[in-house]
C-alpha cells in the first residue's frame, strides 16, 4: 500500500502526542508510525459519539440495512485492495485473507437484510385480551464499544461493528495497533456506502489504557481476545451495570471416531490446526485418536503438514503465511521447546528464517506430558497435539477436561458423531469439519462456554444483543382497569374465567 493511501486512512485518527512503529510481519521491518490515543482522548471521542448519536439512531432501520448492503457491494468491488491490506498487516496467506474478507462480507449482507425483519415493533400476547394490547420495541442500547484483535481484523470487525450499527448504535471501536489500517479502510467504505461519519469512531493505543477507557465510556462492550483480558472487561462492565459479550480463548479438541477414515481425518486435523497459521480462536489444537490407529494417524498428519507450502506469496499458491509478530513467534517456539524438553515427540515446528523472521513450519506433537505448557494452554500457532484413547467415553472425558469450551470437532460416522457432539462442552461443534461448518453460518450462534466467553455473535442474538427491549402496553378502553379494592370484585371473576378459557386453547 502506498504511503499516500496509508496517510489518508490515518487521517481519521487525527494528530496525537505519541505514536508507535508498526511492523510488516513478513519482513520484521518498520512499516509506518501509528498515532496513539490516551484514555482522556478516548473519553472525548465517546462523548462526541454520544452528542451526535441521534443522527444514526433516528435513521429508519431499512435505511440502516441498506447502508450495510451498499457496503457489501463496495467490499466486492475493493476485494483485491482489502486482501492485499490484510496480507500487508498480518502476513497471512491469501486464502486465509479471503476467509477473513468473507467473514465481514457475509456479516454486511446478513445483518443488512436481517435488521429490518427483526427490529420492527412487534405485537405480543396480552395478559388481559380485549382490555390491553402489548408491544415490544427493540431500541438501540446506546454507544457500543467494540474491541477487536489482530488475527482476523476484517471478519471480527464485521461480526461485531456491523450488527451494532444495524441496530442503530454509534460505535467506538478499538482495533489492535497492528491491524488499524484494515479497520480504517472498512470504515472508509462504510462512509462511502452512506454511513454518517459520526456513527463509527476508531481508536488505537495501549491495550490496557485504551481498552479500559472504551469499556468505561460506553453502554455495551463487545470484546474478542484472551480470557485474562476478557475477565477484566467483564469486571469493569459489571461495575457500571452495562452489558457485554466476550469471545475468548480456546483449546479446541477433535475426536476421531473408530469409524473414521484415518488418512482423511489426519488431513482434516492438520487443515483445521494451521488455518491462519494457527492464529484462529476456533482452530483445532488437540486431537484424540483410537490407540489402535494412532501411529497411522501421526504418520499421515506429519506427511500432510510437511507438504504445506510456506511463504509470502500474494496469490493463492501458498498455504501458510507468517506468525504475526515477535510475541507470537516466541510463544510458539518456547511452548514447543518446553514440550520437547519434558518428553514430547515433535515433528516439524522449525523456524524458517530464510523466508522471514516469524515464519515457522507446522508441528505435529505427540506424547505430550501433563507438565508441559502445551498440554493446557492455548498456543495460537500451527501446532497439532495428538493423544490416543481406548474408548470413545475416554475421548469425550479428555476433550471436556479443560477450562475452555469454544469449539470442538468430531470425525466419523455422522450418526455416531452427532451423539458425541451433544456431549461435548463447547459453544460450537463441527462434524467431519474443523470449524468452518458452524462458523460460516450467519444464522448459527457463535461463542463459548466455561472460560471461553459470554454471549453469542451471529444469529438473531448477534443483532439483538445491541438493543434494549422496551415493553409498551396500551389500554383499549373496552373496560376500565381496577383503581381500588372494590373494583377487583368484578375484574377478578372476569380474569379467572379468561384464564380458564386460555388454559383450554392450544
Amino acid at each position: 500500500m502506498s504511503s499516500t493511501k496509508i496517510q489518508g486512512l490515518l487521517s481519521h485518527l487525527g494528530s496525537r502526542a505519541s505514536s508507535v512503529e508498526i511492523i510488516n510481519p513478513s519482513t520484521g521491518k518498520n512499516a509506518y508510525p501509528l498515532p496513539q490515543f490516551s484514555a482522556h482522548e478516548v473519553a472525548v471521542a465517546a462523548q462526541a459519539l454520544r452528542d451526535s448519536a441521534h443522527i444514526w439512531r433516528d435513521t429508519p432501520v431499512h435505511q440502516r440495512g441498506q447502508v450495510l448492503l451498499n457496503l457489501h457491494d463496495l467490499m466486492i468491488k475493493h476485494e483485491t485492495d482489502l486482501l492485499e491490506l490484510l496480507q500487508f498487516e498480518t502476513g497471512k496467506a491469501r486464502a486465509h485473507a479471503f476467509e477473513d474478507f468473507a467473514g465481514a462480507l457475509n456479516s454486511a449482507r446478513h445483518f443488512g437484510k436481517l435488521a429490518p425483519k427483526v427490529l420492527h415493533t412487534k405485537r405480543v400476547r396480552s395478559g388481559a385480551p380485549t382490555l390491553t394490547r402489548n408491544y415490544v420495541d427493540l431500541v438501540p442500547v446506546g454507544i457500543v464499544g467494540v474491541i477487536t484483535p489482530w488475527n482476523y481484523p476484517l471478519a471480527l470487525t464485521g461480526l461485531d461493528v456491523l450488527p451494532a450499527l444495524a441496530a442503530g448504535n454509534p460505535v467506538l471501536h478499538k482495533i489492535d495497533n497492528q491491524t488499524a489500517l484494515t479497520a480504517l479502510y472498512l470504515r472508509e467504505l462504510a462512509v462511502q456506502a452512506g454511513l454518517p461519519e459520526s456513527a463509527w469512531t476508531i481508536v488505537v493505543g495501549d491495550g490496557p489504557e485504551v481498552g479500559n477507557a472504551v469499556t468505561d465510556n460506553v453502554d455495551f462492550v463487545a470484546f474478542t481476545g484472551s480470557t485474562a483480558t476478557g475477565k477484566i472487561v467483564a469486571q469493569r462492565a459489571a461495575s457500571r451495570l452495562i452489558g457485554f459479550s466476550l469471545e475468548l480463548g480456546g483449546k479446541n479438541p477433535m475426536i476421531v471416531l473408530p469409524s473414521a477414515n484415518i488418512k482423511k481425518a489426519a488431513k482434516l486435523a492438520v487443515t483445521s490446526s494451521v488455518a491462519n497459521t494457527g492464529q484462529l480462536c476456533v482452530s483445532i489444537e488437540r486431537v484424540y485418536v483410537p490407540n489402535a490407529s494412532i501411529d497411522e494417524f501421526i504418520a499421515a498428519a506429519t506427511a500432510d503438514a510437511a507438504s504445506l507450502s510456506i511463504g509470502k506469496d500474494g496469490g493463492f499458491e501458498t498455504d501458510l503465511g507468517t506468525l504475526t509478530g515477535a510475541a507470537q513467534f516466541k510463544r510458539f517456539t518456547s511452548m514447543l521447546a518446553d514440550a520437547k524438553a519434558k518428553g514430547a515427540t515433535v515433528a516439524g515446528g522449525q523456524p524458517q528464517p530464510q523466508i522471514g523472521p516469524y515464519f515457522v513450519s507446522p508441528a505435529i506433537v505427540s506424547h505430550v506430558p501433563i507438565s508441559a505448557d502445551l498440554d493446557r494452554r492455548e498456543v495460537f500457532g500451527p501446532i497439532l497435539q495428538v493423544y490416543g484413547y481406548d474408548s470413545v467415553e475416554d475421548a469425550i472425558d479428555a476433550a471436556n477436561d479443560t477450562d475452555f469450551g469454544l469449539n470442538a470437532s468430531v470425525v466419523g460416522n455422522t450418526t455416531e458423531a452427532m451423539a458425541v457432539a451433544k456431549r461435548l462442552q463447547a459453544g460450537s461443534v463441527n462434524i467431519n469439519e474443523g470449524f468452518r461448518a458452524s462458523f460460516a453460518s450467519m444464522d448459527s450462534p457463535m461463542g463459548g462456554v466455561k472460560q471461553s466467553g459470554q454471549g453469542r455473535r451471529n444469529g438473531d442474538y448477534g443483532l439483538t444483543r445491541f438493543t434494549e427491549a422496551k415493553a409498551i402496553g396500551v389500554t383499549t378502553g373496552f373496560l376500565a382497569l381496577p383503581n381500588n379494592g372494590h373494583d377487583y370484585v368484578f375484574i377478578r371473576k372476569l380474569l379467572i374465567l379468561l384464564s380458564q378459557t386460555l388454559r383450554r386453547l392450544p
